[in-house]
């Protein structure tokens, strides 16, 4: 009896710390050729990505984080949305100010950021 109560209750321990709501496996790491195939829906930003954000974010092991790869964005992500925007637009190590997208807008940096940091299914082309 006291197994089965342990073996009842270890599940709903188990979802208990991990918190609620459904969760699903990481993404499995993409390969350097789904990387470097990822683009932006929008023809723009698909084209400010290419020019600007792709030599260093679309090639794995670059020192950047590789679009897609959610566990190299993480802590970038935990100092916010308004502080990542912030490190793109004046630079910050290796990354120029801007990404080299001088003609970018705050709000495309937003977008670039958000499309270069999302799970990877949502960046299928």
């Amino acid at each position: 009896m006291r197994l089965t109560v342990l073996t009842l209750l270890a599940p709903l321990a188990l979802t208990l710390l991990c918190g609620c709501g459904a969760r699903s496996a990481p993404p499995a790491a993409l390969t350097a050729a789904e990387v470097e195939a990822l683009r932006p829906a929008d023809t723009r930003l698909a084209a400010a990505y290419e020019r600007s954000c792709l030599l260093c974010h679309g090639r794995p092991g670059s020192g950047a984080p590789a679009t897609g790869d959610t566990a190299a964005w993480a802590p970038r992500l935990a100092k916010g949305l308004d502080g990542l925007l912030a490190s793109a637009r004046d630079g910050l190590g290796g990354m120029p100010a801007m990404g080299l997208c001088a003609d970018c807008s705050e709000a495309e940096l937003r977008q670039l950021i958000l499309f270069m940091s999302a799970a990877p299914a949502a960046n299928k082309p």
